[in-house]
């Protein structure tokens, strides 16, 4: 190999040849509001709605600090089921959504969790 192919192939390496690949930006999902806002101490299971932004498909609601079963409407809009059981005490909870990270050969990013928003429990 002469030395002006040695060069340029050394140049490519150090300047990272590469394959394309960059990481994925991490993008937090955001809560705007809670319907309902609040609920009655002791009252039976009810849907939560969140609204707000950037909700990946397989988000969580947590309510509380508790995972409950969610279904993702739209990126969005969520609707969590929270049991009777979450509000037996009056005060204020705090609701967080969680993206789940993603895979891959590179690593991916991990799972990113919402700013909290308080619910009332009156």
């Amino acid at each position: 190999m002469n030395t002006a192919k040695k060069f340029l192939l050394i140049m490519l390496l150090a300047g990272g040849l590469g394959c394309g690949y960059s990481k994925p930006k991490t993008t937090l999902p955001s809560i705007t509001t809670l319907n309902p806002a609040a609920a009655t101490a002791g009252s039976g299971q009810f849907q939560l709605e969140v609204d707000g932004s950037n909700f990946a498909s397989g988000a969580v609601v947590s309510f509380n600090g508790v995972a409950e079963a969610t279904t993702v409407v739209s990126s969005t809009k969520l609707e969590a089921t929270i049991p009777a059981s979450a509000i037996m005490t009056s005060g204020s909870v705090p609701v967080t959504v969680n993206n789940p990270g993603s895979g891959g050969i590179y690593g991916g990013m991990g799972s990113v969790t919402s700013a909290p928003m308080n619910f009332m429990i009156n």
